[in-house]
């Protein structure tokens, strides 16, 4: 994704804020960096601050219950360290509650305590469907737990793991048996529909593992309910035209801000669902697509024109120059139609009570775990390629976008990031 300057008006300069995370063009003092670093560590300490009261209440709890808590917390803490070790790699790692200085601890150092935790309170986890997946939704189960045990296995090297320990740990067989855990669980399946996963209710997606649990009311306030959500996915609001207000009818007006730059468009193809839409579509948007390009209708039905009195046509091809008819040469000058908007995460139209996103915001999925084995695989890991892609959910994968499942001899290293990234 890209946040480009919109002109004309500069909308989304921000002092270069967005920009700078495309270009790389930032300090140590960027605050993208900052709220990374405090939201991750405020996380973990807090995992470790209830860690600490639930202590000091052991006595007071039924014992699996006691057991349970301090397994799901530690898995949360794991979380919170892992997304924080991944942007970072050194980080003040911690255990305890206490006021004292963290020193820095090494990345392997960091990845062997969240491979420890994890191996230790995953299997104390319930699984998801025990006593219902409702039950534990939003919750961390055991699909979460081996799933994150095995993205740490799987990019284990590039965590400067030295070549002993990936050689101890066994890292990419250890990767391919806790993917085994979640698929040997049949809890998970592929949907038949991609979309399925991001609907605007999606809590009954059979595929997704973990979730963020979303309230899209306009009105609602976390403050006034106890122990409710203060969640707001605002992914529509930040990507779609500001003239699609008109054409759904959506409380709040767009931004007009991310959309995804050419080299990644082209990396679908033109049959695949989850690409972009047909330029044709225009309010009969039936056939679901994953990015949208085309013309924005106004309510009458025509082609809406925005506050330039220009036609509302979205284009892929990043534009720029005086009349905004020039493909661009930065991210600094950029017509106000340029660039696929994200349509992956379903638009609730004409609503009257969300104003940002009900859908529960996706962090794990079935399908990762299908392709961190055959990854695994391709990376030295024992097992047979040709069995997994035969698997009638590793095939669901590709005929639901109206691709051809792959081959032993199709499914390269390359093909599988770019896949990942579809």
């Amino acid at each position: 994704a890209m946040c480009p300057l919109r002109n004309p008006g500069g909308h989304w300069n921000d002092s270069g804020y967005w920009q700078n995370l495309n270009t790389h063009e930032w300090d140590a003092n960027g605050k993208a960096f900052k709220n990374v670093w405090e939201t991750c560590n405020a996380g973990a300490v807090l995992c470790n601050k209830v860690l600490a009261q639930l202590e000091s209440k052991k006595d007071d709890l039924d014992p699996a219950l006691y057991d349970r808590f301090v397994a799901e917390l530690k898995v949360v803490r794991a979380y919170y360290y892992y997304t924080l070790f991944d942007c970072f790699g050194r980080i003040p790692y911690s255990e305890s509650f206490e006021i004292a200085y963290v020193p820095q601890s090494t990345p392997e150092e960091v990845w062997e305590r969240l491979v420890s935790e994890l191996e230790e309170n995953t299997p104390k986890l319930p699984v998801a469907n025990v006593p219902s997946k409702a039950a534990n939704y939003g919750r961390v189960t055991q699909g979460l737990g081996y799933a994150l045990l095995a993205r740490l296995y799987l990019n284990a090297e590039s965590y400067d793991v030295s070549a002993t320990k990936l050689a101890t740990y066994d890292v990419y067989n250890k990767c391919i048996t806790a993917c085994d855990r979640v698929i040997d669980s049949e809890v998970y399946q592929i949907e038949p529909n991609f979309f399925t996963n991001f609907a605007i209710n999606n809590e009954n997606s059979k595929e997704n593992i973990f979730v963020i649990v979303e309230n899209g009311n306009a009105n609602f306030d976390y403050r006034d309910i106890p122990g409710t959500m203060a969640n707001k996915l605002r992914i529509t609001m930040l990507t779609l035209h500001y003239s699609h207000q008109q054409l759904w009818g959506l409380l709040e007006k767009p931004w007009n801000g991310f959309c995804a730059p050419e080299d990644f468009i082209s990396k679908y193809a033109p049959e695949d669902v989850r690409g972009l839409c047909d330029a044709s579509l225009g309010t009969n948007d039936t056939e679901r697509r994953g990015w949208f390009v085309g013309p924005v209708y106004d309510k009458n039905g025509n082609i809406a024109k925005d506050e330039n009195g220009v036609d509302v046509v979205i284009t892929s091809t990043i534009y720029s120059g005086a009349d905004y008819a020039v493909p661009a040469t930065s991210i600094t000058d950029v017509s106000w139609n340029s660039g696929a908007r994200l349509l992956k995460y379903e638009v609730e139209k004409n609503s009257t009570i969300n104003k940002y996103c009900e859908n529960d915001f996706v962090l794990f999925r079935y399908a990762d775990v299908l392709y961190m084995k055959a990854e695994a695989i391709l990376r030295g890991g024992t097992g047979s390629l040709s069995d997994l892609l035969d698997r009638a959910d590793f095939q669901l994968i590709r005929t639901r976008a109206n691709l051809t499942p792959y081959t032993v001899g199709t499914l390269t290293r390359e093909e599988l990031y770019n896949e990942r990234g579809r």
